[in-house]
């Protein structure tokens, strides 16, 4: 297994990122609280259903007769099953990528170009989970896989990477200035950002988070790119007059997250 092992990768929008895969420890730590969410609820449900067949037996077995107590079994299977692979793929992406266990371990489930997860990987990776629990199979993949995936990383094409890096310290985190927020007003005012996917959002708040550890030319360059870009999805033809691109990036993220 590496340990720290990071990864790098670039994104469509031309923007440089890198994080710490999440590692074996983490991911343990993780599934262990979200199994013992998961005991809790599948507890629940369990004693509601064997309360509720107990009542109306007579009626199961006017349906299925002899049989009525395999379909019972057969029905709770699916009823817990569902809610076992339904509770990953609801949390995952609902929370782009973190359920309860992965939010306390600090660690997140992004695709394999670093983009947030959609319904389709979560619901490969919840599908494919039993098959990476028989027997260790899951962790024994991450071992000795260099980017530590398991089977339902590499069906689904995601990596599992850490939420915070030893690259960046909270107090580096979105400092934005204070003219940000006079621009802000400005372009809610001119502009639709509605066009806006939350993807485009997550790189300028990214850019926002490592500009500080860039070189200055890797820096502008990237705020250049990242201004065009954004200009064109919401259709503005010039920003305001001597507003540079990092104030003008900081304003769109201070607009989007007003709008949403």
């Amino acid at each position: 297994m590496h340990i720290f092992n990071r990864v790098k990768f670039v994104t469509p929008e031309s923007v440089e990122l890198e994080f710490t895969l999440a590692g074996i420890g983490s991911r343990t730590f993780a599934l262990l609280v979200d199994y013992i969410v998961l005991g809790l609820v599948i507890s629940l449900v369990l004693i509601a259903f064997l309360t509720v067949s107990y009542q109306i037996e007579t009626f199961w077995e006017q349906i299925f007769g002899d049989k009525a107590y395999t379909w019972l079994f057969a029905i709770m299977f699916l009823i817990l099953f569902s809610i076992y692979a339904g509770y990953f793929v609801f949390f995952e992406t609902l929370w782009q990528g973190q359920t309860p266990g992965k939010r306390l371990a600090k660690i997140r489930v992004v695709r394999d170009d670093g983009r947030p997860v959609g319904l389709q990987q979560t619901t490969l990776r919840a599908l494919l989970r039993p098959f990476d629990e028989i027997s260790f199979i899951g962790a024994l993949l991450i071992i000795f896989n260099r980017k530590e995936k398991r089977l339902g990383d590499l069906v689904a094409g995601t990596i599992v990477i850490q939420t915070q890096t030893v690259a960046i310290s909270e107090k580096q985190k979105l400092i934005l200035s204070e003219a940000s927020n006079s621009v802000c007003s400005q372009i809610l005012e001119t502009a639709d950002l509605s066009s806006m996917l939350p993807d485009d959002f997550a790189v300028i708040r990214e850019y926002l988070v490592r500009r500080n550890i860039m070189s200055k030319q890797a820096r502008a360059q990237l705020a250049n790119e990242l201004t065009q870009q954004v200009k064109s999805i919401i259709k503005l033809d010039n920003i305001p007059e001597g507003i540079n691109p990092d104030t003008f990036l900081e304003a769109i993220y201070l607009a989007y997250q007003q709008m949403y």
